[in-house]
């Protein structure tokens, strides 16, 4: 499948305009942690630019965290919850940007809606990666532009108004009806991840392992399809080279530091490797 949808392979002579910008929507006064890891697997795999936008109370943090992005405080409500208004401060960089991750590390589910709601027309151009608290935005219509959603069971339980018992009882069934009514590419995670395209096409990934279960690890795989996003994959090329590599990169830590107990902030550090890895054997294929 992955031999379809070659890595885009700048000349030697590129600039980092060529692997495109991804703005990383994310965080809360919470979970900080969660903007940093999407971030810095964004750049690792491969995008040229990278913005963040992220709550005012933790910005400057995460700038002093990532010295290679620029970030852009949004304003908060006394409650901690981001404000509409500050849509305002992306749209002069909207044009820029090749692909947008949302999600990661928002909470108040009723603020993130709106906010992304407000968000995603400025983007129409880009690819959409929805995470966490911004999938809600299904729960009232489906994406009108290009997306990848990255749910769980129990997100997808949520989301679609069934039960996280039924979801795992047919997860392809449930991936399939949510990537036609959502308009959008599903990566639905578990133990054997289903993709699944608006058009019909399914795929089961069965390479995951327990080690991968673990707190930030998808806030890595979202930052991860941006990245591949940005880089000129379509919607479904990066969900799938996304979580194929993920995997990767969570097996070799298995390889090094046992099957358990290696931590989601070392995977991204893996993933230049794991890359270039599947890029050589998929072109030998």
């Amino acid at each position: 499948m992955l031999a379809r949808w070659p890595l885009p392979k700048p000349p030697e002579d590129a600039d980092k305009e060529v692997r495109g910008h991804v703005l990383v929507v994310a965080g809360s006064d919470e979970m900080p942690g969660a903007a940093l890891l999407a971030a810095v697997a964004a750049l690792r795999a491969g995008a040229g630019k990278l913005t963040i936008a992220a709550p005012a109370a933790i910005a400057q943090g995460l700038a002093f965290a990532i010295p290679e992005s620029r970030v852009i405080g949004l304003p908060q409500a006394r409650s901690g919850g981001l404000l509409v208004r500050g849509t305002e401060s992306l749209a002069a960089t909207a044009h820029l940007v090749s692909a947008l991750v949302v999600g990661p590390g928002m909470q108040q589910e009723r603020a993130v809606v709106g906010f992304v709601r407000a968000l995603m027309p400025l983007f129409g151009h880009a690819t959409v990666v929805l995470d966490a608290l911004a999938m809600s935005l299904v729960r009232t219509g489906a994406v009108d532009q290009p997306a990848v959603l990255t749910p769980h069971a129990g997100e997808m339980a949520y989301l679609s108004g069934s039960t996280k018992e039924a979801v795992c009882e047919d997860p392809v069934g449930a991936a399939r009806e949510a990537a036609t009514r959502w308009n959008a590419c599903v990566a639905l995670k578990g133990g054997s991840t289903i993709i699944a395209s608006p058009d019909g096409g399914l795929w089961q990934f069965d390479g995951g392992s327990a080690g991968l279960a673990t707190s930030g690890s998808g806030d890595t795989l979202a930052g991860l399809m941006g990245g591949l996003a940005a880089r000129g994959l379509p919607p479904l090329a990066a969900c799938a080279w996304g979580v194929v590599a993920h995997a990767s990169a969570g097996a070799a830590l298995s390889r090094s530091h046992g099957p358990l107990g290696y931590l989601a902030r070392e995977l991204a550090g893996e993933l230049p490797a794991r890359l270039h890895a599947l890029g050589k054997r998929r072109a030998a294929n």
